[in-house]
This record gives structure tokens, C-alpha cells and sequence, in this order.
């Protein structure tokens, strides 16, 4: 990776930092953008760069982990001298499958597969194996998909719209989807002998009524998040108030 490229990567950790309901992350999309446009021949003198960045500025909205390959292939298109109209044309293709695909990949499915993972390796192991072996997964792909999408991104520009219409971007996320109901089914008796494993017969069904109460009433007010996600975060809250209950 070169220098200005290394340098749009840690931009992209902070693309959310501008985030506002006029334009969502469009001016993280821009400032990430930036070192890219700055090798423009005649740099910041060109006046493709600051149109660019102005264009690159309006409003975007997909997965924060996915602006990568926005801004790879909106800052390879100014590079080649695409016009307004196909540079417009290439950001607008991109806000819808780049937040439906991050959304299913990780939100629904790679999140609840480490939460779920972690909280088996808490109670089978300890609690500090747990959090290292959540946060171990989760930003292994995490990070691992913010250097992929710019690379991509850039080494497509302008072709990248029609890539995410590949098969992988379409099974990958139901397979992680389906590994994290399956990781769900398999943690829920784990942490529940984990949990009440010291309490009598009666407290413990009265224990497994409330949880299913709570992922019930969960599902209902927040019916975006999924099934697996409400039950999973309610999972790991009950795992830490058991955990300080002991302690």
C-alpha cells in the first residue's frame, strides 16, 4: 500500500466523525478521499481536486466499513477524467448495496458470530479470554475489510459498481448470517448453565423466563436489529451482571 493510500485507510476510521442527517458520511467520504486526489497531476492546484472533494463531500450513506470502496473507486474516477455526470452517477450506485451488504455482513451476521464466541470462551475459559477473544474476530475482519474495500476500490474505479453484484457479495453475508443463528443456538445452554449453574431448580427457570421476556420485548422495540442480535446483546448484558453478581 502506498503512502497516500495508507493515509485514506486511517481516514477511514474517522469517517463517521462528521456524520449528520444532511449528508451522513459524505464529508467522511471526502476527507478519506483526500490524500488520494492530492496525487492529481499538479495536486492540490488541479481543479479536479477541489471539485472532488466537493462532489465526494454531498450526501453518502452506506456501512462505515464499506466507504472504503467509495472512496477508492469515486477518487480512481477523478483520476482518470471521468465527467461530473459519471462520477454522480458511480456514487449514487454505490450508496444502496454498500449499506445493505455491510449491514447483513456484519451487523446481522459477524457481530452476534463474536459476541457469541466470546461468551462461550468466558464461561468455558474466563471472562478476559472472552473480551480478547471477541475483540481478537471481530477486528480481524473489521479491519481486514477497511484495507480490502480500498484497495479494490481503487484498483477498479469506476467498475467497481458492477462487481458488487458478484455471487460473494450476495452469499457471504447469508453464510455469516446463518453461522451466527447457529453460534446463537449453541451459546444460549452455555451461558445459561454458566449463569445459574449455583441457583436452585425453580430460580433457574424463573431466570430463563425473563431472558426470553426480555428478547421479546427487545424484538419488538428495536424490530430492526434481528432476533439473533437482540438475544445475543441481552446474553452478554445477563453474562456481566453475573459475572459482577460472583465478584
Amino acid at each position: 500500500m502506498k503512502l497516500d493510500q495508507f493515509r485514506a485507510w486511517l481516514r477511514l476510521f474517522t469517517v463517521q466523525g462528521s456524520w449528520n442527517y444532511d449528508r451522513m458520511v459524505g464529508l467522511g467520504l471526502a476527507f478519506s478521499m483526500e490524500p488520494l486526489l492530492r496525487t492529481l497531476s499538479g495536486g492540490k492546484e488541479n481543479p479536479r481536486y477541489r471539485e472532488g472533494l466537493a462532489r465526494a463531500a454531498q450526501f453518502f450513506n452506506a456501512h462505515p466499513y464499506f466507504v472504503g470502496l467509495a472512496a477508492g473507486s469515486l477518487a480512481r474516477a477523478e483520476h482518470l477524467g471521468s465527467s461530473r455526470e459519471e462520477v454522480d452517477r458511480l456514487r449514487t450506485a454505490l450508496v444502496g448495496p454498500l449499506g445493505s451488504v455491510g449491514d447483513r455482513l456484519f451487523w446481522i451476521g459477524w457481530l452476534p458470530l463474536c459476541s457469541a464466541l466470546g461468551i462461550v470462551g468466558a464461561a468455558l475459559v474466563s471472562p478476559v479470554a472472552g473480551a480478547v477473544l471477541f475483540l481478537a474476530l471481530y477486528n480481524v475482519l473489521h479491519l481486514s475489510i477497511r484495507y480490502w474495500t480500498l484497495a479494490v476500490g481503487w484498483r477498479m474505479g469506476p467498475g467497481v459498481a458492477a462487481a458488487l453484484g458478484s455471487s460473494v457479495f450476495r452469499r457471504v453475508p447469508g453464510i455469516v448470517a446463518a453461522a451466527a443463528a447457529g453460534a446463537a443456538g449453541f451459546v444460549l445452554p452455555v451461558a445459561a448453565a454458566w449463569l445459574t449453574g449455583d441457583l436452585p431448580q425453580g430460580s433457574r427457570f424463573g431466570t430463563a423466563l425473563v431472558l426470553a421476556v426480555c428478547v421479546i420485548v427487545g424484538r419488538w422495540l428495536l424490530p430492526s436489529a434481528g432476533a439473533t442480535r437482540v438475544g445475543m446483546a441481552i446474553v452478554a448484558a445477563a453474562a456481566v451482571v453475573g459475572l459482577l453478581w460472583r465478584w
